[in-house]
């Protein structure tokens, strides 16, 4: 646009405001407080010696999402197993069961999901499991490993898949269904055994 054309509808503009009839001659509307105004601001700008403004981009896009920091293999696996484990949430419990169709006791619970999401093939019974995998102390469980109990006597007897912050999930007992519980509700905290790695999430 002509610097001759901006000028006029900057003055139109400032007529409008001012309450002056946009159709009077430039010169009827007062300049001064604006000459003296920006002047004041072109003064007090500090100029880039190239001539050119830079736009912060934080600045410009303060809404902008964070970038989401990268997912390993081991990762994207951990999320996929707890993911899937939650969709058989309500499957109701059966001693010795390995099919949704027909119910699951909590090693066949486990080594479902790990099956399914990861395509391995885990011990069939949750003492196997707790001799298999690497051990790992409460403080560094991560989604995915299996957290094991002792319910009766000083023998391994359940097993759970650790879905963070404190809690798990698995197929309790007769009567129940999958569901997620916490390590540090009284009755599974007297009963923890310990937490095994599976070799796949090493």
């Amino acid at each position: 646009m002509p610097f001759q054309r901006m000028t006029a509808l900057f003055l139109l503009a400032l007529a409008a405001t001012q309450g002056i009839d946009a159709t009077a001659a430039p010169s009827a509307v007062d300049l001064r407080p604006w000459q003296l105004e920006s002047a004041s601001a072109i003064a007090s700008t500090a100029w880039p010696a190239s001539g050119a403004f830079l736009v912060d981009a934080t600045v410009a896009t303060p809404d902008a999402p964070a970038k989401p920091e990268a997912t390993g293999p081991v990762g994207g696996l951990r999320k996929l197993l707890a993911e899937f484990s939650m969709t058989l949430q309500n499957i109701r419990y059966r001693r010795g069961g390995r099919d949704p169709k027909t119910g699951f006791d909590c090693s066949g619970f486990v080594r479902y999901v790990f099956h399914h999401s990861a395509g391995v093939d885990l011990p069939v019974d949750s003492a196997s499991q707790y001799r298999a995998g690497i051990n790992v102390a409460r403080a560094d469980l991560k989604v995915g490993d299996l957290v094991f109990f002792k319910i009766r006597g000083k023998r391994v007897s359940h097993v759970g898949i650790y879905l963070g912050e404190g809690r798990f999930i698995h197929s309790p007992s007769t009567g129940k269904s999958v569901s997620i519980s916490r390590l540090d509700e009284g009755y599974w905290t007297r009963r923890y055994a310990g937490a095994k790695r599976p070799d796949v999430l090493s």
